[in-house]
């Protein structure tokens, strides 16, 4: 048996997650741009930090009005210790502490670092002060971390932010980086159609006693659930079934320019269809029912892209009757 592919991939947003935060949010972050901590005092008198856009017991939408200035100090509720902290995954290079920390004046706890060298300065009811960056941007990143912190100590100055022409206005939106870095591992089906794309050919599979041929069949019978352990080749010509024409530009260095046609194709031997790309014509000479063909890379990988695009053979097009169950 062929032992399955295994690969790694990533998956993130190209600039980062683009979102309009609204008002309550929106004033929350632009406290925080502007080095305070606010929270909303709810309809029962507690203050919620960070304030939510509803009251969590009455469901009441939550006014800018009920905004209350906490901190700038606070208690550790809860801590655990991060010894070995991941360049990509934290914010800071060094040993830390993650804490919830309930800041003076509120009633609930936010998430965020104790910047300290070891854990045995953690502890559970520990004073704690923002260290605030000086490049704040109106978001919980602002606080570079909390440190120690003894009460009637001064509290530290928070340092101005770098002038800029809407630094006064308020944060209406924010960009949010991510990145989810998996490995798959194929399955025995996926690596037999994986394989044969490197071979140039698409190969299919069907259940015993079937005759339904199910292209990149991921194992099963998406019917009856019987496994495709039989290997069907099939071929790389089929009708569009249906098909979208994209006006909106993608966000990958690697995205088609607009417009282009994405597709599902009907192969010819299979009883489902496959999703590509459709080059070769205008995209106004698209159809239901027009027949096209593979377009092969010359060099060819056990990968998707192996398949270029899609493109008119010039063959009559298919009957509707051919391909209606498949819409």
């Amino acid at each position: 048996m062929t032992e399955p592919l295994v690969a790694r991939h990533s998956l993130e947003y190209p600039g980062g997650y683009t979102r309009s935060v609204g008002e309550v949010v929106g004033r929350y972050l632009t406290g925080l741009r502007d080095g305070r901590i606010e929270g909303a005092r709810l309809a029962d008198g507690r203050v919620l930090v960070p304030p939510t856009e509803y009251d969590p017991l009455t469901s009441a939408a939550v006014s800018v009005d009920d905004f209350v200035e906490v901190g700038p100090a606070g208690t550790v509720v809860t801590w655990s210790w991060v010894a070995n902290p991941r360049a990509e995954k934290h914010a800071l290079d060094r040993p830390f502490a993650f804490a919830l920390i309930r800041p003076d004046g509120a009633d609930t706890s936010m998430l965020h670092m104790v910047d300290v060298s070891t854990p045995e300065e953690m502890s559970t009811g520990m004073r704690v002060i923002p260290h605030w960056r000086s490049d704040r941007i109106g978001g919980v990143s602002d606080i570079e971390a909390w440190r120690p912190y003894k009460d009637g100590d001064p509290i530290p100055e928070v340092p101005p932010l770098p002038f800029s022409e809407n630094m006064g206005d308020s944060v209406t939106g924010i960009v949010t980086s991510g990145r989810l870095d998996y490995e798959i591992a194929a399955g025995e089906s996926t690596t037999r159609f994986l394989l044969g794309l490197a071979e140039g050919k698409i190969i299919g599979g069907k259940a015993v006693g079937s005759d339904d041929v199910y292209a990149a069949s991921r194992g099963t019978d998406p019917t009856t659930g019987a496994p495709t352990s039989i290997s069907v080749d099939v071929s790389d010509t089929g009708v569009i079934t249906t098909f979208c024409i994209v006006n909106i530009p993608g966000l990958s260095d690697l995205a088609p320019e607009i417009p282009y046609v994405s597709a599902q194709v009907l192969l010819d031997g299979a009883n489902n269809t496959f999703f590509g790309l459709i080059r070769g014509c205008s995209v106004d000479e698209v159809r239901m029912g027009m027949r096209v063909k593979a377009k092969w890379l010359e060099k060819l990988t056990a990968d998707h892209g192996s398949i270029e695009w899609w493109e008119p053979t010039g063959e009559p097009d298919a009957e509707y009757a051919d391909y209606k169950d498949y819409l």
